[in-house]
């Protein structure tokens, strides 16, 4: 899949979906079926109309680029989105992105999308244009409930993971660097990669979490802390802690990718570190049990 700036694009007869597609749940991937280009925006039209009602976001951009090349798509066409985009009527956007900018034959959007100045436009005046055939896809339902990045966002931060999938479609990712830790986890003879969160996406609730962590293209069972590690005193900044259970290497410096499956209990405070080891070892066997891994134990 190409990645290209709105501004680098040549018109010509695109089977166009738009959206912001955060999450890229699966209402999101219905408005994508059949669509050779996705045009989305970058950053969140949020940060810029109205920066305090912008949410965290349940993606970065790198993740929801991968997920959007997942889907078969040939491009991603990328628009900034600042004050002069914000300000464009919606006929202006249609006729000056849609219709000049990328020669849309066919145009795919959710219900629920507006677009232009003050977000006036809506479905109905994408279907007013001749220039292109318009389908509007209604809002999708899984587990009883709206597919939405709102519900899901709300889930995630609640730690219920595995039903955030349900409406997700794959498990909730989460990506980071490796960063230098305190060397407690090594120490207890389970080492892990640390990741510091970014503060502008979702974080999973405080907690351990069965999940998958793929190191270079390859997936690698994972016992997942999410918290603040309460044993070793208060105060302490949120980190989540990945022991990969069939991996040996250094990884400092690497960027992870955590797909989080299940969440297996909440953070605790031990009174000893003995205490915590035990459990760290239970956990593990709950790890292994959950994801049928054949992995030699410690």
């Amino acid at each position: 899949m190409k990645v290209v700036a709105l501004t680098d694009a040549e018109p010509r007869a695109r089977r166009v979906a738009v959206g912001t597609f955060d999450g890229v749940h699966l209402g999101h991937r219905e408005v994508i079926r059949g669509a050779d280009t996705v045009l989305t925006f970058d950053p969140h039209p949020l940060a810029v109309t109205r920066p305090k009602a912008l949410p965290r976001l349940l993606d970065s951009f790198p993740v929801k680029r991968d997920l959007i090349a997942s889907l078969g798509v040939d491009e991603l066409m990328v628009a900034t989105f600042d004050r002069e985009l914000a300000s464009r009527s919606a006929e202006r956007f249609v006729e000056e992105v849609l219709v000049d900018g990328l020669g849309a034959a066919h145009v795919s959007v959710g219900e629920n999308f507006r677009f232009g100045r003050r977000a006036e436009g809506d479905t109905d005046v994408l279907v007013a244009h001749p220039e292109f055939e318009t389908r509007v896809v209604t809002l999708v339902e899984a587990a009883g409930e709206t597919v939405s990045s709102s519900h899901i966002r709300g889930l995630v931060a609640a730690g219920e993971v595995a039903e955030a999938a349900d409406f997700l479609g794959r498990p909730f990712l989460l990506e980071g660097e490796v960063v230098t830790g305190e060397g407690r986890g090594r120490g207890l003879g389970m080492p892990t990669a640390n990741l510091v969160p970014d503060d502008r996406l979702v974080c999973p609730g405080h907690g351990i979490y069965a999940a998958r962590v793929e190191v270079e293209g390859t997936s690698h069972v994972a016992a997942v802390s999410v918290g603040v590690r309460p044993t070793f005193g208060a105060g302490r900044s949120l980190l989540v802690e990945s022991y990969l259970l069939d991996f040996d290497g250094a990884l400092y410096g690497r960027t992870l990718r955590v797909a989080f499956l299940d969440r297996i209990r909440g953070e605790r405070r031990f009174e000893t570190t003995s205490d915590l080891v035990r459990q760290m070892h239970e956990d593990v066997d709950r790890v292994r049990e959950m994801t049928s891994a054949t992995v030699p134990r410690r």
